[in-house]
């Protein structure tokens, strides 16, 4: 996806892994969320922020950077979460809209 790599749990994507020579800020583990759970997921992972490519402001994708001192720690503990189905982690993907086949010539 793009030069990352997309986590899938069933039909919700969960975590995008980036690592690029562009944009280094940005590496690290993406968490798929909503505005709403970022500040009760900030208190179980404390170097979580929005990724500055997706604008100024909050944003609905967060992200730990690879830079934190709690890197690690924070990738476990987000991947625990993952695993036990923390409904505050996670997005269905909106459906592709198909291109018409006059858009395709």
């Amino acid at each position: 996806m793009f030069g990352t790599f997309a986590l899938y749990v069933e039909d919700k994507i969960v975590l995008i892994l980036r690592q690029k020579k562009e944009h280094t800020a940005d590496n690290g583990v993406w968490i798929a969320t909503e505005i709403e759970h970022h500040a009760s997921l900030k208190k179980q992972l404390p170097s979580i922020r929005s990724i500055r490519l997706l604008g100024k402001g909050p944003t609905n994708w967060q992200i730990i950077p690879e830079s934190s001192d709690d890197f690690e720690e924070s990738v476990i503990r987000a991947c625990e979460l993952v695993v036990k189905g923390d409904p505050r982690i996670g997005r269905i993907p909106k459906p592709k809209k198909k291109r018409s086949k006059s858009s395709r010539k």
